[in-house]
């Protein structure tokens, strides 16, 4: 959908500029009049203008849809990066170590406020088009479906990551107070469960409108609305009580999301499935081009906006800092080397005798502590040729390689450019391991840099691994974790298979890569409590880096044993980790800003703990 990416400037001035008091006001006065536009073919321009809102965040941490920072930095997969403890130590910093976070910490209130910007865009697009009838408005309802998509799962966005958040949809109409005068927690209410009912049945709605199939590349389609509807079903069950602890596993509501999961998965081989390869996932080439990417956000560049495309800013920290070198002296990336993997993370992929996970003992040892001298600098020598010592002691899940680099190895599968040294800005802090998933080739025509540096590559949102491993969880939970055993099977058989492009220019490949599936009764001993281990390390390997990891370890209920434990072996390795400290029925959720406290006027109830 590339091409609908592209807004006239007028409409997105309309629909897009609000005071921090109104930002959800139906009729701002603006240049352009909204009373003017209310012709069947207008329709467009608001559907477009929603979906162009979700992927132009005007500031790098303000985006609910780009998860590194609230999903991936704030786990135990990725470090902050960047130019130092003290660079973004205000909202990065503070997030990623759990101290100091207040409702003033930078990032929280421009996500809430542009996560509102698109609701209130979708709110005016679902009431113009109230207004004609199908006759009149061919696409009325793929079009209505669309909009109804991006509204609620904007709201499944924003509530996981402040938990009671105010509901708005196209009947609250009005001035300002009308706004101001929605609760995010209503009274009466037990718990949140009621959020999490009306998100569900938008999504049901939005499915009972979309097509399977869109004409359009990149526009909404049935199996996101479905896939989304057994996502929300899989949050509901694990039911939480106000200290966010999970009380209660609804078995019910997990056999009630199964045949949505089904609806999918009986597509396989026509509409969805595995990519042969992995990195397929995470290459610009294969931007609307796979069937296992069931909805991704779009991203374009040197697409006629003054900004030079609407790329994506919100991962535009991430890329590697003043590397590679050109031939004319400039560099390929150049800015900010923020997000790195954590030792933790790369240790998770080393395998066993078995090509199995090293569950027990797969952190005893570190990448450090093979490129370092006695006095704990960095040997360049040891890094740059690409630490062998520590990669040949063990073997290796292929999806390290697809998920992160170390210097000496190829970067995004180029093996005549090796990952250089010089591209950490602070390695002695945030280590040399660089996530690579959302990153491209230098040389892929798609990179913009206009004191940050940004890439025009899609975000894949949902992909097909995500349903498979879905059903495999509630499978388990269900004590059906021998049906579960296949699925969990098929994605390592995949992971094995991928390893085509990890190679080194000689053609050996860049590691030694084991992976085996599980076999019970000759390598494991498939009961539910290793099925349900196995599933948590699954979904750590084949989703790292991408924001995922917080967000399931927040469904499960065990954010607080694994961030303290990671922290108590990270500080060893990392002093600045020192003061890092998870805290149960505070930092599982977000405090709502002071901005929007205010704006409130006494009506939000501040999440405990702030």
């Amino acid at each position: 959908m590339k091409k609908y990416i592209s807004l006239s400037i007028a409409l997105c001035s309309l629909l897009g500029i609000y005071s921090c008091d109104s930002y959800l006001d139906i009729n701002p006065k603006q240049v352009l009049d909204e009373g003017i536009l209310n012709k069947p073919s207008d329709i467009d321009g608001f559907v477009t203008a929603a979906y162009a809102r979700m992927c132009e965040m005007g500031s790098l941490d303000s985006s609910p849809y780009m998860y590194w920072w609230s999903g991936s930095m704030r786990s135990d997969d990725c470090f902050k990066g960047g130019g130092g403890v003290a660079d973004a130590i205000g909202s990065f910093g503070n997030l990623s170590t759990f101290t100091n976070v207040t409702p003033n910490t930078g990032a929280l209130d421009g996500t809430w406020y542009n996560s509102y910007q698109v609701i209130q865009r979708c709110n005016t697009a679902i009431q113009r088009m109230a207004n004609f009838t199908e006759a009149e408005l061919p696409e009325k309802n793929s079009r209505m479906g669309e909009v109804l998509f991006i509204r609620t799962f904007t709201y499944y966005r924003l509530k996981k990551l402040w938990k009671y958040i105010p509901y708005i949809d196209e009947n609250v109409v009005g001035a300002s107070d009308a706004f101001e005068a929605v609760p995010n927690r209503e009274p009466g209410q037990e718990n949140d469960l009621y959020l999490w009912q009306r998100i569900l049945d938008d999504f049901k709605k939005a499915e009972s409108l979309l097509p399977l199939d869109q004409v359009d590349k990149g526009r909404i389609s049935r199996n996101a609305a479905t896939a989304m509807i057994a996502r929300t079903m899989l949050n509901m069950a694990y039911e939480q009580n106000d200290q966010h602890q999970v009380v209660n596993i609804n078995k019910k509501m997990l056999e009630d999301a199964l045949p949505y999961i089904d609806k999918i998965i009986e597509q396989e081989g026509t509409r969805v499935g595995l990519e042969a390869d992995f990195g397929n996932n995470f290459l610009l080439q294969y931007d609307n081009n796979t069937k296992e990417s069931i909805w991704e956000l779009q991203f374009s560049i040197n697409d006629g906006l003054s900004t030079g495309g609407r790329i994506n800013r919100a991962e535009g920290l991430n890329h590697p800092y003043m590397w590679p070198k050109q031939e004319d002296g400039s560099y390929g990336f150049q800015c900010c080397d923020f997000n790195h993997a954590s030792y933790t993370m790369a240790n998770a992929f080393k395998t066993d005798e078995n090509g199995l996970p090293r569950f027990d003992d797969y952190n005893d040892d570190d990448y450090g502590q093979y490129v370092k001298n006695p006095d704990g600098s960095f040997n360049l020598e040891k890094v740059n040729s690409g630490a062998k010592e520590y990669f040949d002691k063990y073997t290796w899940d292929p999806r390290f390689s697809h998920t992160m680099v170390a210097p000496g190895q190829p970067w995004k599968y180029n093996p005549d450019l090796l990952f250089d040294a010089s591209a950490s800005r602070d390695p002695i802090t945030y280590s040399y391991l660089k996530p690579i998933k959302e990153l491209p080739d230098p040389d892929c025509g798609c990179l913009m840099y206009d004191g940050w540096q940004f890439n025009s590559m899609n975000k894949k949102m949902i992909r097909y691994d995500d349903v498979l491993l879905w059903k495999a969880e509630i499978l388990i939970q269900l004590d059906r974790e021998m049906e579960a055993l296949p699925i969990i099977n098929k994605i390592r058989t995949r992971a094995a298979n991928s390893t085509i492009r990890l190679t080194m220019a000689d053609g050996s490949y860049t590691m030694n890569y084991h992976v085996g599936t599980y076999q019970p009764g000759v390598n494991c001993n498939w009961t539910k409590d290793y099925a349900w281990q196995a599933l948590i390390w699954e979904n750590r390997l084949e989703f790292a880096c991408e924001g995922h990891r917080f967000f399931d370890l927040q469904r499960w209920g065990l954010l607080e044993k694994t961030m303290n434990d990671y922290f108590f072996i990270e500080r060893s390795r990392f002093p600045w980790l020192n003061t890092a400290h998870f805290t149960a029925g505070r930092d599982e959720y977000f405090p709502i800003s002071q901005p929007q406290m205010e704006y409130a006027k006494g009506n939000y109830t501040q999440n405990p703990g702030y």
